[in-house]
């Protein structure tokens, strides 16, 4: 059972978005709100449907994941109406919903029947999710400026949302510990996966992504989707990407790890950790997201410059003529909420020198964001630098010998407080 103070504050969370959801509605137009919690479809060709996890705007009311077929009815001054799907059936059973003072703030009913419920006077009617569910259900479907107004409502997160990221972090980081463990004592990437299962008591299915596990050269792929299960003959690196969900909210955390007699890869991870600290406490209201990540390109050029991996050129010249983009080609971090990469993050396209950067805004008091510097030896990225004038800037010896490492990446979890920030991945240990 969570915290009674957990319980209250989710009070104050469904008070505050049924004000910023009315707000939405009447700023457009619209006298009532459905939201479709979606639901998995089947494999083609199968009777095995994909894992469920939730659409959004449903988590951001309920929490609820894995409530396929389920409704959310929303209007102004009335209790929202919550329709679960729970069919008497002998195959599957129907999840349990432990008694919660939120409970009180709806209007809860079972639903036997998979389609979508009879309204009574809706008035002007928008009918949110995924389209493949929506049907010829009546009223405006997923209309694109109420999408774009609601998902603004996620961006500045109550306290109740912080605290739930907090738990997420907290969860997760006994993961970490325990697959930074595993690794020590020689385990393979699938045996460090069950670690990680093991100590946070999540399966992998209900994660709030795919964990990335990679050892030695698999942790130069960003997104290594493959977990071997036979140890490595020699354990030179971990880079294990992995987070818990938490009542609907996700953390998303990094660590990497160097093995034993590998100092100089050490050397790099112990560098990065510093520059990532840094970068962290540059959070506050009021800075350029796009700071940060430029910041972190002149931490990686200096990373470059002391380590030896590239010399005859000073950290400028190396971020302005593309080096660092090979050592570091993905942007510095991204919101984070019930969703991952949580949404709004791009009023605009981004910077032309970051492509890849999934956040491009000015930082405000109860956004959480991440912070995720990294540092690869990447074949296709480095090859054509190798290749190219800029090649004779390289060590190569030196690059030989560390591409076997794979890469760095060292991400944080943290809220912008009204002074500063809070790192919530910090408050641990790991």
């Amino acid at each position: 059972m969570p915290e009674p103070t957990l319980l209250s504050l989710q009070l104050d969370h469904l008070n505050e978005l049924q004000n910023r959801y009315e707000t939405a509605l009447a700023g457009q137009g619209y006298d009532s709100l459905l939201i479709a919690s979606g639901a998995a479809p089947y494999r083609y060709g199968d009777d095995q449907a994909w894992h469920f996890q939730g659409y959004g705007p449903f988590l951001h009311w309920t929490g609820l994941t894995g409530r396929e077929h389920s409704w959310l009815w929303l209007r102004p001054g009335c209790r929202p109406i919550l329709w679960l799907f729970e069919p008497v059936d002998f195959w599957h059973a129907n999840p349990a919903l432990p008694e919660e003072p939120w409970q009180q703030a709806f209007d809860i009913r079972s639903r036997a029947e998979a389609g979508a419920p009879t309204l009574e006077n809706p008035g002007r009617l928008a009918v949110i999710g995924d389209p493949g569910e929506l049907g010829d259900i009546a009223g405006d479907h997923n209309p694109a400026g109420l999408l774009r107004t609601l998902d603004e409502t996620r961006v500045h997160k109550t306290a109740y949302e912080i605290a739930c990221l907090a738990e997420a972090n907290g969860r997760a980081l006994a993961g970490h510990r325990a697959a930074r463990d595993a690794f020590a004592e020689g385990e393979s990437e699938f045996g460090i996966s069950l670690a990680y299962q093991q100590a946070t008591r999540q399966r992998e299915a209900d994660a709030p992504y795919h964990s990335i596990i990679g050892l030695n050269e698999h942790a130069g792929t960003l997104h290594y989707q493959y977990y071997d299960t036979r140890p490595t003959g020699r354990p030179r690196s971990l880079l294990i990407d992995a987070g818990v969900r938490y009542r609907g909210y996700c953390s998303d955390i990094t660590r990497t790890t160097a093995g034993p007699g590998e100092s100089r890869f050490a050397a790099l991870v112990q560098g990065m950790d510093v520059l990532q600290q840094r970068l962290c406490g540059m959070v506050a209201p009021g800075v350029d997201y796009v700071d940060i990540h430029r910041k972190a390109h002149q931490g990686v050029a200096a990373l470059l410059s002391a380590s030896g991996l590239v010399t005859g050129l000073d950290d400028s010249a190396m971020v302005e003529q593309g080096i660092t983009r090979a050592f570091f080609p993905h942007g510095i971090g991204h919101f984070l909420g019930v969703q991952v990469h949580d949404v709004a993050g791009k009023p605009t396209p981004p910077p032309d020198d970051a492509p890849f950067l999934r956040l491009n805004r000015r930082l405000e008091s109860g956004m959480v964001l991440t912070i995720e510097p990294g540092l690869y030896f990447i074949p296709s990225l480095l090859d054509p630098l190798l290749a190219s004038p800029l090649g004779k800037h390289l060590d190569t010896a030196l690059l030989a010998e560390l591409r076997g490492c794979g890469g760095i990446r060292i991400e944080d979890n943290i809220a912008v407080t009204e002074s500063g920030a809070q790192n919530l991945t910090r408050n641990g240990t790991v």
